[in-house]
């Protein structure tokens, strides 16, 4: 995915990481915080060392979501400075923008625990999945997730305008252009709700296409990260995984 421009978007890419390394070792230096301080919160709860670490996290962050048993750990003032100058996020999240879906909320997370990428229907560009590749790639963030959800306007909006030949307004077509490979896929498979089985399509499509890019599945391979795809329940609250959970 994302092939058209590659080169040169691994050159830019190349530069940011310089950047982004310089910038992530002059916080160190600034901070009062020892780089090797950051593994552990002020309350005591430790990074998660590796993918299958995060993706428990995560889950049980969503139990706790579902059932109403909710901690709300890391969003207090000590967490605030802890983070102030130095930031280790154990997972990155691609959502879709719709407002009943907020990643930090669902997951039971704090300040400081997730990048979070939001786009109406998961859409991606360059710019989004240079966004998701920041995190693994200069900070060892060992877990993606792709989250799609029930009801999606914008797959449905995209998908009416497809199926009748017409376009969105404005620079909505642009994202209807993005979802035109789950579109292409839900026609050629079928199936009584379209809406839905496009939902899933896209939610596995991204996720896949994260995995096996040229720049991730390098550490995919090597263990230190895992792309998953993932489906949220509006009416439950809870997150269904669809294709990648770590073992």
């Amino acid at each position: 995915m994302d092939s058209a421009g590659q080169p040169q978007r691994r050159t830019l890419l190349a530069g940011g990481l310089v950047a982004a390394a310089g910038a992530l070792t002059a916080c160190s230096s600034s901070s009062s915080i020892a780089p090797s301080a950051m593994t552990s919160s002020p309350g005591g709860q430790s990074r998660p060392a590796g993918p299958s670490e995060a993706f428990r996290r995560l889950m049980d962050g969503n139990e706790r979501w579902v059932n109403g048993n909710l901690q709300h750990p890391d969003r207090d003032p000590s967490r605030r400075q802890f983070v102030a100058m130095k930031q280790e996020p154990f997972g990155s999240v691609l959502s879709c923008i719709d407002s009943r879906v907020p990643p930090e909320l669902l997951f039971d997370t704090g300040l400081g625990d997730l990048f979070v990428m939001r786009t109406g229907g998961q859409a991606v560009g360059p710019v989004v999945t240079g966004s998701v590749e920041y995190g693994p790639m200069t900070g060892g963030t060992p877990l993606v997730v792709v989250l799609g959800h029930q009801r999606c306007g914008a797959i449905e909006a995209a998908y009416k305008a497809m199926h009748d030949g017409k376009s969105l307004p404005g620079n909505l077509e642009a994202i209807s252009r993005a979802l035109r490979p789950a579109y292409e896929q839900t026609v050629k498979e079928g199936g009584s709700d379209p809406v839905e089985a496009m939902t899933r399509a896209q939610i596995r499509i991204t996720a896949d296409g994260l995995r096996t890019n040229r720049d991730l599945a390098p550490l995919v391979k090597k263990g230190s990260l895992a792309v998953v795809g993932a489906y949220y329940s509006l009416d439950t609250g809870k997150v269904q995984v669809l294709t990648g959970a770590p073992s």
